[in-house]
């Protein structure tokens, strides 16, 4: 739950890892992360029940230094964008962080929703506190499947091996499709692409100094 007032940075997560496979790079003790659901328990491949992924993600935030809430309720595969508009306004109002951090839109249904319900909750609005700082972070698959899909253009040198150390406890996240080689082999061309071993790119929506 939010434990103060202010974070400087509010991440929104639509499952519990990818605030580690897109913003480890920004992840400390001035963030707080809102995790939109986990997998029933049915659900997944790996028969990993959702109890034991609240777990993981737990462990995940003290490697990282960031505090939390996650949505228990939501169905996973089934979020609709209208749900979460609401929630995100609200925790906006309340953070009243610096920097928000929203997902990419990418070919995963669950991204999809929560993007829009962010773009829309983020809009300049008299109720609402306004952020100045909104970024979309990558995800690693994006770089494969769809590299085009994202204007990189804001990049953060990463602790590879922190971030390693981190995606390793989502033990039932770990696949060929999103490998710890395929996240560091992203991280070293991000790296690249600005003189430095490794990093995170993430595209610019609105900066205001």
């Amino acid at each position: 739950m939010v434990d103060k007032l202010q974070y400087k940075k509010l991440i929104i997560s639509p499952h519990a890892d990818d605030e580690v496979i897109g913003c480890s790079s920004v992840l400390d003790k001035d963030s707080f992360v809102y995790v939109c659901g986990v997998d029933e328990e049915k659900f997944p491949i790996d028969g990993i029940p959702k109890n034991e992924r609240v777990k993981q993600l737990d462990e995940v935030s003290k490697v990282l230094g960031f505090s939390y809430e996650c949505n228990k309720e939501s169905k996973v595969n089934h979020f609709k964008e209208n749900d979460f508009i609401d929630i995100i306004e609200k925790l906006i109002n309340k953070i009243k962080p610096e920097s928000v951090f929203i997902p990419c839109p990418d070919y995963n249904q669950d991204h999809k929703a929560i993007h829009h319900a962010c773009i829309i909750a983020l809009r300049p609005h008299d109720k609402n506190f306004f952020v100045k700082r909104i970024l979309v972070y990558e995800m690693s698959h994006n770089a494969v499947w769809n590299p085009a899909a994202m204007n990189l253009n804001y990049f953060v040198p990463l602790d590879v091996n922190k971030k390693m150390e981190a995606y390793a406890k989502y033990t039932g996240e770990v696949r060929g499709m999103r490998s710890p080689k395929q996240l560091e082999h992203v991280a070293s061309i991000r790296g690249a692409a600005v003189n430095m071993a490794h990093a995170e790119a993430f595209e610019l929506i609105r900066w205001v100094d």
